[in-house]
């Protein structure tokens, strides 16, 4: 159940017209009241000598015993509560009930005798709109102060006490909503979403990996929008605010949001923290020494993917591992991963990595304040990402991206996990969601570098596919039989035998991919461990064919030999 404290307003009959009226789209269907603040009030949706100015004069007369340099300005206060949409249709007895616990709990109608005038109307199955006049019988205004919190604690009691569906309780961090009115505009206009969300996902993308205000602002120009600064007389910046460009209000103007209304670490000075390093910062987020040396100088987007994948089973090993502070520092920075990721993804898995992004925006912010510079590693790949541009869907950038695709999606499973433990019901809950979008992206991504490796595999000769079984029943007792019947174990068994042919120890690097972290949340172990075998023995995501030229033979360090600039595979 959702209680929204809409914003004051200062015309009660208008409020009440359109509560009893038709709604934007026909869809609020036989208006009535269902409570009022003495269970009297006159219903003109119910009793045709009635009007609505009849019920308006009722609600706002304690404001006419005023004198009028004592009336508030905004003297409308509107409560919306809405049931979820699996939730039992109830009475009007019963919305009757929830709206006068409502009120009180806010601090409207406290019940001591002289409360604010109020009416509850409800136009549909599914909800109930509380609208009240902003000063008490006794002339006093009423004690309001944080009716949002106030709301959502009565909420949640309610859902206990009818067996309604427990919504996850809020720790005041989420973005700010869209209103009804700029839902409606949306569907207006034909946009897919209200413009708050567009704007909001175009910011977090321009922010991912960024280092510099200048760098930050070229990236929102660059995405079309619309921008104003806020300029001190010194001349210093202190904050931005962005508009679509074809979003205007009646004015034909366009219509900005600050980066602070559109989530609360996309204001300027929160986001500056991300790029703004403490000087400790140069030492690993592992305190095992100083960053490891540069890769080799290899570009494009295999290897942004590459590298973002070993940043990625860093953070994991942090978040597992590490303090709350530094937790929820890789938390942060998997959200700029994330938004990296959806910008240059190929079209076949956009959709789910854009989704992705989307809601684990939410599971990116808590209360514990992240301790800035250790995420650093994830910053620079999120960064590397969108630098090295968008991705082919095939080959080795199509491959590289399902490598990443599933250390992601456990990252995302460790982040809902740690939000679990620290009680942060929302984020835990946007973590799984983000984890099953990952998912479907990772089949997508899969489908072909997979059955490519599983074709190796399948021509294997049968001796060597049965020493591979061999070790995978020796090193894996437990798996083996489950990761021989799934579809990828041909896929394993051909890098088995990549991973011998490059001089390493098929056995050593399987005990060491399998011990590396939980298998239990993956669809298919073989997979993932046919993307850590690759990873760790410095294999390409996917072989080439032969007729193809190997990338080592045009000067990029060969697979099996690794350079000595090459950091220990993760």
């Amino acid at each position: 159940m959702i209680p929204r404290i809409h914003q004051q307003g200062s015309n009660t009959l208008g409020l009440l017209r359109y509560l009893y009226g038709k709604g934007t789209h026909e869809e609020h269907i036989d208006p009535h009241l269902v409570a009022s603040f003495d269970g009297m009030a006159p219903d003109p949706g119910r009793d045709p000598a009635v009007t609505k100015k009849d019920l308006q004069h009722l609600l706002d007369q304690p404001l006419s015993l005023l004198d009028a340099d004592r009336r508030p300005d905004k003297h409308v206060w509107h409560c919306s509560v809405r049931a979820a949409p699996d939730d039992p249709i109830l009475a009007d007895e019963q919305w009757g009930d929830i709206a006068r616990r409502m009120v009180a709990a806010t601090g409207i109608d406290p019940g001591d005798g002289a409360g604010c005038r109020w009416a509850a109307v409800r136009h549909a199955d599914d909800h109930i709109h509380i609208i009240a006049t902003l000063v008490r019988e006794d002339g006093r205004r009423p004690d309001h102060h944080r009716s949002g919190k106030r709301a959502q604690a009565e909420c949640r009691l309610i859902e206990k006490e009818l067996g309604l569906h427990q919504v996850a309780p809020g720790d005041g961090t989420a973005a700010k909503r869209a209103t009804s009115a700029e839902r409606h505009k949306a569907e207006r206009t034909g946009r897919g979403r209200p413009a708050r969300e567009e704007l909001r996902e175009t910011v977090r993308r321009a922010v991912a990996g960024a280092g510099s205000d200048e760098e930050f602002f070229d990236r929102l120009a660059a995405a079309g929008l619309l921008i104003g600064k806020r300029i001190a007389p010194s001349g210093d910046l202190l904050g931005y605010k962005v508009a679509l460009p074809d979003d205007r209000n009646g004015d034909k103007e366009p219509v900005f949001y600050a980066g602070s209304t559109l989530a609360p670490d996309l204001s300027l000075p929160r986001i500056r923290e991300r790029w703004a390093l403490p000087a400790e910062a140069a030492a690993s987020a592992d305190g095992s020494g100083p960053e490891q040396p540069p890769l080799p100088d290899v570009t494009g987007p295999a290897f942004a993917r590459r590298r973002a994948t070993a940043a990625t089973w860093q953070a994991l090993l942090i978040i597992d591992h590490g303090g709350d502070g530094t937790a929820a520092a890789q938390i942060a920075a998997a959200g700029e991963i994330l938004d990296a990721l959806a910008k240059t993804s190929a079209a076949h898995t956009r959709k789910e990595l854009r989704e992705a992004a989307f809601v684990f925006e939410r599971a990116s912010r808590s209360r514990v304040r992240a301790v800035r510079g250790h995420e650093r590693a994830l910053r620079q790949a999120a960064r590397d990402l969108v630098r090295s541009g968008p991705a082919l869907g095939r080959g080795e950038d199509g491959a590289t991206a399902a490598m990443l695709i599933d250390m992601v999606f456990f990252l995302a499973i460790a982040a809902a996990n740690w939000h679990a433990k620290k009680e942060h019901a929302q984020q835990a809950a946007a973590g799984q969601q983000a984890a099953e979008h990952l998912r479907a992206a990772y089949e997508s991504a899969a489908a072909q570098p997979m059955a490519v490796l599983r074709q190796r595999g399948q021509r294997l000769a049968p001796r060597v596919r049965q020493r591979h079984a061999d070790l995978l029943q020796q090193v894996l007792p437990e798996l083996a039989e489950r990761i021989r019947a799934e579809a990828g174990w041909a896929a394993l068994a051909s890098t088995l035998d990549d991973v011998r042919k490059a001089g390493h120890d098929p056995a050593v690097l399987l005990a060491d991919a399998a011990r590396r972290r939980e298998l239990d949340t993956a669809d298919s172990i073989s997979d993932v461990l046919v993307w850590r075998l690759r990873r760790s023995a410095h294999l390409l995501a996917l072989p080439q064919a032969p007729t193809e030229r190997p990338r080592w033979a045009l000067g990029a360090p060969h697979p099996s030999r690794p350079s000595r600039n090459r950091p220990p595979a993760p």
